[in-house]
């Protein structure tokens, strides 16, 4: 945009820089100047590449029963086989696409039904506020763990859409929480009074008006939700409560479990699942940090200038 000054000798074209930052050029240079989100993003990034090329790196087919049970690693297999023939390596780069739309998923839908029951009590107050408020707090108080067994007990269908249906039944209620909170901060803004003067729908002024200016702690409760869901999503699986066909880290453990991994000598069974899982879930947590500290100037390390 530019502004036309006119002068004694002549008319000028003045280029007028906007001074207003973008949502995501803010959130883009603050996650490029913090290291742990530099490391989160570049494991999940690792795990991304893994799970797209899959079908390339794996050496074998995952499901096929063709060598040896319980084979220890060699060059040939190179984390050993399962107890009913497979290759474990095979299977662990296989395994990875699941686990990602598991935390994808369950992150995404987690998130999205936190922004809905949050943001909308805030705003619209009142007696929805009240309704709103004591539903996410019944869910606050109930114990997860035992209401995932019992909801993955009783439904017939232990798929994949039933576990992330599952995970984000239990584990919305915390974001909503959180975004309920700072929407009330915002809900009494100049900016909103100005849009409600305007005659906007309410809807509008949520979406276009309150949502931008959460967008860290949306994405920061995005990130929260797809960590709990990893271990959440690993913890039904061993346990039993998920497809135990389906080919994921989480069915891994089960198998390796139900089949004695540990007590017939092959560790690795265990270990190779359970150390991915680890290093996903360190990927969300770093960069969950990582948007904390950005939507939080106080959680910010102090840096010392350079004399």
């Amino acid at each position: 945009m530019a502004v036309r000054v006119v002068t004694d000798q002549a008319a000028i074209e003045v280029p007028v820089v906007a001074s207003r930052r973008g949502v995501l050029g803010t959130v883009g240079r603050g996650l490029a100047r913090n290291r742990k989100a530099v490391a989160g993003l570049a494991l999940f990034g690792f795990f991304v590449l893994v799970a797209l090329l899959a079908p390339l790196i794996a050496p074998y087919n995952p499901s096929a029963l063709q060598f040896g049970q319980m084979l220890q690693p060699s060059a040939k297999h190179l984390l050993g086989t399962t107890g009913t023939g497979q290759d474990i390596f095979s299977q662990l780069l296989f395994g990875t696409r699941e686990s990602l739309l598991i935390a994808v998923g369950a992150g995404l839908g987690a998130t999205l039904v936190s922004v809905i029951i949050g943001v909308s009590a805030a705003y619209l107050g009142g007696i929805w506020d009240h309704a709103l408020n004591l539903f996410t707090d019944v869910f606050l108080v109930l114990p997860t763990l035992p209401l995932m067994i019992i909801i993955g007990t009783y439904l017939n269908n232990r798929g994949l859409l039933v576990l992330i249906g599952v995970i984000v039944i239990t584990g919305w209620s915390y974001g909503a929480r959180q975004l309920r909170s700072q929407a009330l901060s915002l809900r009494n803004r100049d900016f909103l009074e100005a849009a409600r003067a305007r005659g906007e729908q309410s809807l509008y002024i949520i979406v276009f008006e309150v949502l931008p200016n959460m967008t860290s702690l949306i994405v920061a409760i995005f990130f929260g939700a797809a960590l709990y869901a990893v271990l959440a999503a690993a913890g039904l699986q061993f346990i039993g409560l998920g497809d135990p066909n389906s080919l994921s880290w989480g069915t891994m453990l089960y198998w390796a479990q139900a089949n004695g991994a540990l007590l017939a000598g092959s560790p690795v069974w265990v270990l190779a699942p359970g150390f991915c899982i680890a290093a996903l879930g360190a990927a969300f947590a770093l960069i969950n940090y990582a948007f904390d500290e950005i939507s939080n100037p106080a959680l910010r390390p102090v840096r010392r200038r350079g004399k």
